[in-house]
C-alpha cells in the first residue's frame, strides 16, 4: 500500500520478514536512508522568467522598487495570463522533476500569478493535473492575493477574492474537479494590509482551507500575531517578525516556514531561526522556488539555513522533513521513517547523512535513489561510478 511496514535493526527485520519475498532489494551498505525531503513553500507554475531583473537586484534595486516599476510579480502575471494550460503544465512538470531529483518527495505549490479568477483557476488546474499524474506529492495553495492586480485597489481585490474566487473554488471542490489544500495572502505594506489579509484568510478557512500565508517579510506587519489568532497552520518569511509574534506562534503551534534563499537573494536580514527555535516555534524550511529565487534544491536550502540562519544540521534536517510536513498538515503521513507512514525515502551515497548538507550543490552525485510510496522514482547512475568523497 506504499506505506512503511517496519523500521528497526537489520537482524530483527530479517527475522520478522524471513518468510516474505521481495520484488527488489537495494543494497544500502555504506549508505544512508533518510525521509524524503518536504519543500514547504514554492511558486512553480508560471511563464516569464525574470533573469533580466537579477542584474537590477545586483545593482541595488529593491524588491518593491522593481515591483512598482511594473516588474516583479506583474511581469510574470502578464506572461502567465498569455500562456496556455498545456504550456504551463509542460514547464511545471519539468520543474517538479528537478525538485524530485534533488530529493523533494512532497512539495507545496502555489497559484498566484493570475490575479484574476480565470488565470488562477488555470494554474490550479495545472497543479491538479500534476497531482494526479506525477509521483511527487503535492499540497496545493490558492494564492490569488499574491499582489494587487493592476487597475484595482487592495480593497477591491479583496472583495473580488471573497465574493467571486473563493465561492468558485468551493464549487469546484464539491464537484471533485480541483482540490485546494491551503489559502495564502501576501500580507505586506503596499500589497494586502492586515485587515484585508484577515478577511481573505477567514473566508478561506470558512470553506475548509488551511491558512498558510506570507507575513512580516519586508516590513513588520503583525502578521504572526494575526496568524496565531486565526489558527494558521503556517506563516512564511518572517524576516521582520516581532518578539510578540514569535511568542504567539509558539503558543498557537503555528509553523514558521523560513526561506533562506529569499533573504540571500534579496540581501534581506536573515529570519531569526535561533530565537524561534529557543522559544519553541515549529521551524520548517522551503525553497521559495519562483522567478525571483530560482532554487529547486532543498539540500542547498538546508545548507543556507545552517550557515546564514545558524541552525544545526539536525535542526535543518527536521525543518526540511517532519516540520515541513507539519506546516502542510501532513506530519501524520509524511516527513519521517515510521511504521504506517508513506514510504517516501532517499538513499544517499555516503555513510554520513550530513554530506547532504555539507556538500553545497553536491546532491546530483550524492542522491542515489528517490523512493515515493515504496516505488523507486529516480535512480542515479552517477552514484555507482562516483565516490561521494
Amino acid at each position: 500500500d506504499g506505506c512503511i511496514k517496519a523500521v528497526g535493526q537489520a537482524d530483527v527485520i530479517r527475522n520478522q520478514f524471513s518468510e516474505a519475498t521481495f520484488e527488489r532489494i537495494i543494497d544500502c551498505s555504506g549508505k544512508c536512508v533518510l525521509p524524503g525531503l518536504v519543500d514547504a513553500h514554492t511558486h512553480p507554475v508560471w511563464a516569464g522568467d525574470r533573469v533580466h531583473e537579477f542584474a537590477m537586484k545586483l545593482a541595488g534595486a529593491s524588491y518593491m522598487e522593481i515591483h512598482q516599476a511594473g516588474g516583479g510579480i506583474h511581469f510574470t502575471v502578464e506572461h502567465t495570463r498569455k500562456a496556455t494550460e498545456d504550456e504551463l503544465f509542460s514547464t511545471f512538470r519539468h520543474r517538479l522533476g528537478r525538485m524530485l531529483r534533488a530529493g523533494s518527495t512532497l512539495v507545496e505549490c502555489k497559484s498566484g500569478y493570475g490575479l484574476n479568477l480565470e488565470t488562477e483557476l488555470k494554474m490550479l488546474r495545472v497543479i491538479e493535473r500534476a497531482k494526479r499524474s506525477m509521483d511527487i506529492g503535492i499540497s496545493s495553495t490558492y494564492c490569488g492575493a499574491h499582489a494587487v492586480p493592476k487597475g484595482k485597489t487592495a480593497s477591491e481585490a479583496t472583495d473580488d477574492i471573497i465574493n467571486n474566487h473563493l465561492p468558485k473554488l468551493k464549487e469546484l471542490k464539491l464537484s471533485g474537479e480541483i482540490h485546494v489544500n491551503n489559502i495564502d495572502v501576501f500580507c505586506e505594506k503596499g500589497v494586502f494590509d492586515l485587515e484585508s489579509t484577515r478577511r481573505i484568510l477567514q473566508a478561506g478557512k470558512d470553506i475548509g482551507l488551511q491558512i498558510n500565508f506570507h507575513g512580516d517579510e519586508l516590513h513588520p506587519m503583525k502578521s504572526a500575531e494575526l496568524g496565531a489568532e486565526l489558527g494558521a497552520r503556517a506563516i512564511s518569511h518572517l524576516e521582520e517578525v516581532s518578539d510578540e509574534g514569535i511568542a504567539a506562534m509558539a503558543r498557537a503551534k503555528c509553523a514558521a516556514v523560513l526561506l533562506p534563499t529569499t533573504a540571500y537573494m534579496l540581501r534581506l536580514k536573515q529570519p531569526q531561526a535561533r530565537k524561534m527555535l529557543e522559544e519553541g516555534v515549529i521551524v520548517a524550511l522551503g525553497s521559495d522556488f519562483n522567478p525571483n529565487a530560482y532554487c529547486f534544491s532543498m539540500p542547498m536550502v538546508m545548507h543556507l539555513a545552517c550557515v546564514n540562519m545558524k541552525m544545526s544540521m539536525n535542526e535543518a534536517l527536521a525543518a526540511a522533513t517532519i516540520n515541513a510536513a507539519y506546516a502542510l498538515g501532513k506530519s501524520d503521513t509524511h516527513g519521517s521513517l515510521e511504521v504506517g507512514k508513506q514510504g517516501d525515502l532517499l538513499i544517499i551515497n555516503s555513510s554520513r547523512w550530513e554530506h547532504l548538507i555539507y556538500q553545497f550543490g553536491g546532491h546530483e552525485a550524492l542522491i542515489n535513489h528517490v523512493i515515493v510510496k515504496g516505488k523507486v522514482v529516480y535512480e542515479n547512475e552517477r552514484c555507482e561510478t562516483m565516490s561521494s568523497y
